[in-house]
């Protein structure tokens, strides 16, 4: 009752994400940052492909981090999926942390069998596109991201 049996991200998991989002990016024509957290919104494997631009290194961490707590792609709405104005939004990132919540997309949660185990956020495209290599990503092992 005390000790709960919980799933959990491998790195050969986290691995095989890393290569199908940059394998989808080359087919995209972009160069992308990819990272990937753990449930607790720890990296495990984070990499910017040649010719990325630096700050793309961050935006997909916050991106993967924000997917992973709120067990939800990232998207400009609120924790309880209501629409946010501009203001509110930067609120939202200000008041959970700068690294924890963000209203760009691009970010989608790895979740087996319901539970969340981390998250995947990319970074360097536009947005759909940004989306769509998290989600092949998170397909390629077997997972779900809705």
């Amino acid at each position: 009752m005390y000790i709960a049996d919980t799933k959990r991200l491998t790195h050969d998991g986290a691995k095989k994400m890393m290569a199908v989002a940059v394998d989808e990016a080359r087919k995209a024509g972009i160069a992308i940052a990819c990272c990937i957290v753990d449930a607790g919104g720890h990296v495990v494997i984070l990499e910017r492909m040649d010719g990325g631009r630096f700050h793309t290194l961050h935006s997909c961490t916050t991106k993967a981090v924000c997917a992973a707590s709120n067990k939800r792609p990232t998207t400009a709405k609120g924790a309880v999926g209501q629409d946010l104005d501009v203001t509110h939004a930067i609120g939202l990132a200000l008041a959970a942390g700068p690294e924890r919540w963000t209203a760009m997309e691009g970010g989608v949660p790895i979740l087996s069998d319901g539970e969340c185990i981390g998250g995947v956020g990319v970074s360097g495209g536009d947005w759909q596109t940004d989306q769509r290599i998290a989600q092949a990503a998170v397909e390629s092992i077997g997972a779900s991201w809705k």
